[in-house]
């Protein structure tokens, strides 16, 4: 499978690691990047080619990912209006809709949308992908394939959904700093050094997240096993629940949805 990044950012830079570590190989992954200073740290972190235009070469690959900032996209994709004839394309540009993508190159329509989060940086991801339905079993199986590089991914069979994965697993990271944030505030509130609050919030965070992951029992169940009646778990989640914690999720959420959508309309509109 050769592919090529319109793109050499960060997520970018982690998937072609990732795909390294896979077995890829470096000859088969090229990247069209504009700035030459990132074009030689492609190179000399990964071996792969870089270039500043989409060439020959550069088009002649199985799978393009789209890995330009979304306010770039449509003007980046006028490369390949019309260039396109059997590659499956790979969005990683959060908001952008299909319909938007397929306009932008002439009605090509072999697309895949994915929305990765920043632990994907460090291979932890976890990836929302929603095809056009005009992808074949064999491209989903492609897009797993390469998203598998940084992490897991869950697939999303209507499109509107993908502004509810944008809140929670795009955003969702922020939503854990600020807690670990929290926590570690909370325990220098009440006399711990900040290196050992801080140590001891982003522990628990990882070891309980480990545990849910690991464990067939739902996480309310993992939670009412570790609150016994009238001891201190108990008292810390009445103080929650009684400031409307759950209640404030999911408005958060809804939130970061509707601007998610809102963001969409206006990239499609080239606004944004």
């Amino acid at each position: 499978m050769r592919i090529t990044f319109l793109g050499g950012g960060n997520m970018a830079s982690a998937l072609i690691g990732g795909l390294l570590k896979q077995g890829f190989a470096a000859s088969d992954i090229q990247v069209v990047e504009l700035f030459e200073a990132a074009r030689e740290r492609l190179q000399a972190d990964f071996g792969v080619r870089a270039v500043v235009q989409p060439d020959a070469a550069a088009l002649a690959c199985d799978v393009l990912v789209l890995a330009v900032k979304p306010q770039q996209m449509r003007e980046a994709l006028a490369s390949f209006h019309g260039q396109l004839r059997t590659q499956l394309v790979v969005s990683i540009a959060a908001g952008l809709r299909l319909a938007d993508l397929a306009s932008w190159l002439g009605g090509y329509t072999t697309l895949v949308r994915v929305m990765p989060n920043t632990p994907a940086l460090i291979g932890q991801g976890v990836t929302g992908l929603c095809a056009h339905a005009s992808v074949p079993q064999s491209g989903r199986d492609a897009v797993a394939r390469i998203m598998a590089a940084v992490g897991s991914s869950v697939w999303i069979e209507d499109e509107a959904q993908m502004d509810a994965v944008t809140a929670l697993s795009g955003s969702g990271p922020a939503y854990v700093f600020y807690f670990i944030e929290a926590l570690q505030a909370a325990g220098e509130a009440l006399g711990l050094q900040a290196d050992t609050a801080r140590a001891l919030a982003i522990q628990t965070l990882v070891g309980a997240s480990a545990l849910a992951a690991n464990s067939p029992e739902a996480p309310a169940v993992l939670r009412e096993r570790v609150t016994s009646k009238g001891g201190t778990t108990a008292a810390a989640l009445d103080v929650l629940a009684a400031g409307g914690f759950p209640a404030l999720i999911e408005q958060a959420l809804a939130a970061a949805a509707a601007r998610g959508k809102e963001m969409g309309e206006q990239l499609g509109r080239n606004e944004a």
